[in-house]
């Protein structure tokens, strides 16, 4: 699933499966939201292969994503800072980037170790519909699908976030 831009949606309550598509519409794969009581996702190819898998370890604020075969292909986590959102996404043998939106931004960029932009992505969203996003790969390293993985991460360590904020041992 190589194309320059693609795109994707959540879902309204993070559970089933949406597509994958191209500039032109074309469906590239699926994303499966596994649950809505459980943050793990799986991507398809157009085949209905299944490519790359994120999710959560017991008792960790890390997200984890896989190839196929259970191989651990980076870890994602958030990095404390004011007034920006930042991320780290660090791969076994292929790096660490960096991931950084302005404070009130929907707008990510990755940058990898040199700070050159390798991928970038946006959020798109109205008013009662589900999140979708706009990805832009420009990553030699990191594939289309690991991408995805990634993205919907940060969404799950907000959703994350938010669920902690709001819960009555928080107050």
């Amino acid at each position: 699933m190589k194309s320059n831009a693609i795109y994707f949606s959540d879902n309204f309550f993070s559970a089933g499966k949406t597509s994958i598509y191209d500039e032109n519409k074309g469906e590239l794969g699926t994303l499966d939201l596994k649950s809505a009581f459980s943050s793990s996702l799986s991507v398809w190819d157009a085949s209905n292969n299944l490519v790359v898998e994120g999710r959560f370890r017991f008792f960790t604020r890390k997200w984890f994503v896989t190839n196929a075969t259970g191989h651990e292909l980076g870890t994602l986590r958030q990095k404390w800072s004011f007034f920006t959102k930042k991320y780290e996404y660090e791969t076994n043998g292929r790096g660490t980037y960096l991931i950084i939106s302005e404070g009130f931004s929907k707008e990510y960029r990755v940058l990898n170790q040199n700070e050159q932009i390798v991928a970038h992505f946006e959020k798109k969203s109205n008013f009662f519909q589900s999140d979708a996003y706009k990805l832009t790969n420009n990553s030699d390293e990191l594939s289309n699908e690991e991408l995805v993985a990634m993205v919907m991460g940060i969404t799950m360590i907000i959703k994350q976030n938010h669920s902690a904020a709001s819960s009555p041992a928080a107050t």
